[in-house]
């Protein structure tokens, strides 16, 4: 079963438009939502959480559509964002006994276990708790209900490496330990490559390529030319010692170097694409 399925969800606003993104998260895998900032990822966050209204589109979670089952549904996920900004001043333990009450599944046992666990410290204040204790914390209060699926927007934002790859070691703890699925925003390409199996790239809203990582990737060469190429390459563009593009994997090039893509050349080279059709559409 797909524990999240978007379809077709579209945001209008005066200068941004959300145009018909579609995905999904399978069961028990680790989905990165990618793009630059501005591109949409938020957007589409908060759209299908219905925390914006949408002017379109249908979000089903577990099979069932988020417009008619909401409260249940919201009992089997968790949302994480960067930057704990929620009851700066109360303890943790104040806050942990706040969300007990919202929750029919909430497990008080496995509340204490995860703070253990994280090395959290119930009479600590938010304020008093690094950026990446912060997002230890939601993903404590988020287990503790049960949730099947952990949505993410920008976890590691302003996190230091150490504690980026602490992020992603928990996530794939937990992943394997408990079974959830998650579903993260992010511009760190890197955190990506450590824990996703799948992407979702959007561009000006809307969904430029979406797959698993090992997959997209191998459909691509980073191809580089000493000289301006005469063959067609996927977002061309000038580089310190020529030029650079994405060629089809393995297919002959009068390059002078190939090299395999990765998730930042995929990024670069398929927005350059896209940038340079919206302006030459017909070219």
């Amino acid at each position: 079963m797909k524990a999240l399925c978007v379809e077709k969800l579209c945001k209008e606003y005066p200068s941004f438009r959300l145009h018909d993104v579609s995905f999904s998260v399978e069961e028990g895998r680790i989905v990165g939502l990618i793009g630059r900032n501005g591109a949409g990822k938020s957007t589409t966050m908060k759209g299908l959480l219905r925390f914006i209204r949408t002017d379109g589109g249908r979000v089903l979670f577990f099979g069932k559509d988020i417009a008619r089952h909401e409260r249940e549904i919201k009992e089997q996920i968790g949302y994480v964002a960067g930057g704990f900004s929620y009851y700066p001043l109360k303890k943790l333990r104040s806050i942990g006994k706040c969300a007990a009450r919202f929750y029919k599944g909430w497990n008080a046992d496995a509340y204490k276990n995860y703070l253990r666990a994280f090395g959290l410290d119930e009479d600590k204040k938010p304020s008093e708790l690094s950026d990446g204790m912060k997002v230890k914390y939601f993903i404590a209060l988020a287990l503790s209900h049960g949730a099947k699926l952990l949505i993410m927007d920008e976890p590691t934002s302003g996190l230091d490496p150490l504690s980026r790859e602490e992020f992603c070691d928990l996530i794939l703890k937990v992943v394997k330990e408990e079974g959830v699925s998650v579903l993260f925003s992010t511009h760190i390409t890197s955190d990506l490559m450590r824990v996703a199996d799948d992407i979702v790239y959007i561009a000006d809203g809307e969904v430029l390529a979406a797959g698993a990582i090992g997959e997209l990737l191998a459909k691509y060469e980073v191809a580089c030319f000493a000289e301006m190429p005469k063959e067609q390459v996927v977002g061309l563009k000038e580089v310190k010692n020529g030029y650079e593009g994405l060629i089809a994997a393995g297919a002959p090039s009068d390059c002078a170097a190939r090299r395999p893509a990765d998730l930042d050349a995929l990024m670069i080279h398929l927005e350059t694409a896209r940038k340079k059709e919206k302006e030459c559409p017909h070219s």
